[in-house]
């Protein structure tokens, strides 16, 4: 947002950071680990 782009944009590449780490687990096995996300 400090780059002046509009807040669906920022939401938007929220949500593929989120879905990219969720694959990761689902490929890998892994659990949800607070300490390492």
């Amino acid at each position: 947002l400090a780059e002046g782009k509009p807040k669906k944009v920022a939401i938007i590449a929220c949500v593929r950071k989120m879905i990219n780490i969720l694959n990761s687990m689902l490929r890998d096995g892994a659990l949800w680990d607070a300490k390492t996300a």
